[in-house]
């Protein structure tokens, strides 16, 4: 039988082709739409997600193209939409901030206002995040105060909260989940585990900001592509807001020791301490039992497993990847 089809919003960044990789592999869809907006990068990053069957990508601009994009899902008629689309990276949101506030709240509420008018839709899944809570000294539930300490998450609440409205009042069939960190392969160099991975195979130092002290909860990206696949099955009730995040967080220079020992190099040799981001948050930590008593889902990928396949991933794409920047670029 034939499945759904699911346009997947931001998929051309990493954890929006992991999450299509895992749909085509577990969701029998009928299709599978990336839509970015850049055309997909170099098969390094990109990991030949265009080549699998059942998939199409697109490229279309949530904030200056929702005409084109609205004209393309109204053609494919997706029930499933899951946004990762927004202006990431909180630590350079100081800047330019009305920009994530443009995408990530007034784009995303125009969209949603238009979806509502769409009968075809049956779940809109939207990816938020769990800097939203900010710093925390325990592992926080769905009910926790919102206390975003960024513009970037600050602009990721609004959003958040504009669906909480709708649904309740206009009975837009959403869900939110707010995933801890994500990594995997095909990531920007720009985050953590990439970038540490990459300095350890070629030589380079890695700068370790305020010597790594700061707490982050982390998961690799099919585990959250794993929780989509559970909420677009239909067990979660519309409306919903679910954490999605491992038990305990990690050090980032735990992490930074983890991505060594992968890659066989001394802690020391790696990275070199520099001071701290602005507005660095000490401890993400989720709690994440509500996702877990009502779909079974919990991380299934350890450390060892999900840092061995994107070391995988940079060895066999080495060339590329020294090649591609290591800093975050801010995009409109």
């Amino acid at each position: 039988m034939t499945g759904k089809t699911y346009a997947i919003l931001g998929g051309g960044g990493s954890f929006g082709i992991h999450a299509a990789a895992y749909l085509l592999d577990h969701a029998n869809p009928r299709k599978v739409i990336g839509i970015g907006r850049n055309p997909l990068r170099e098969p390094a990053f990109s990991l030949n997600i265009d080549r699998r069957d059942g998939y199409e990508y697109y490229a279309r601009h949530v904030t200056y193209e929702l005409d084109l994009l609205l004209e393309l899902l109204d053609r494919e008629k997706p029930q499933i939409i899951v946004n990762f689309a927004a202006q990431g990276e909180g630590a350079v949101s100081w800047k330019h901030s009305w920009r994530f506030f443009e995408t990530n709240s007034m784009a995303l509420a125009r969209l949603s206002e238009e979806l509502m008018k769409r009968d075809w839709l049956e779940r809109f899944i939207q990816i938020g995040t769990s800097e939203m809570y900010g710093s925390v000294d325990r592992a926080v539930t769905e009910d926790e105060p919102i206390k975003p300490s960024s513009p970037y998450a600050a602009s990721k609440v609004a959003f958040d909260m504009y669906l909480l409205s709708v649904a309740k009042y206009l009975k837009f069939p959403m869900t939110i989940l707010r995933p801890s960190n994500a990594y995997c392969s095909g990531q920007l160099l720009h985050r953590v585990v990439p970038k540490a991975i990459l300095c350890g195979l070629v030589g380079d130092k890695l700068p370790l900001h305020g010597g790594g002290k700061a707490e982050k909860s982390y998961i690799h990206a099919s585990d959250l592509a794993r929780a989509i696949h559970l909420v677009a099955e239909g067990g979660a009730p519309l409306g919903t807001v679910y954490n999605v995040g491992p038990k305990e967080p990690t050090s980032i220079r735990r992490v930074v020791e983890l991505c060594a020992e992968a890659v066989n190099v001394p802690f020391e040799q790696l990275c070199e301490v520099t001071g701290d981001r602005l507005g660095q948050d000490s401890r993400y930590w989720l709690d994440s039992s509500a996702i877990k008593r009502d779909l079974g889902w919990e991380p299934r990928i350890g450390w060892a497993e999900g840092l061995a396949e994107v070391v995988a991933w940079e060895r066999a794409n080495l060339d590329a990847l020294m090649r591609a920047p290591r800093d975050y670029t801010l995009r409109g």
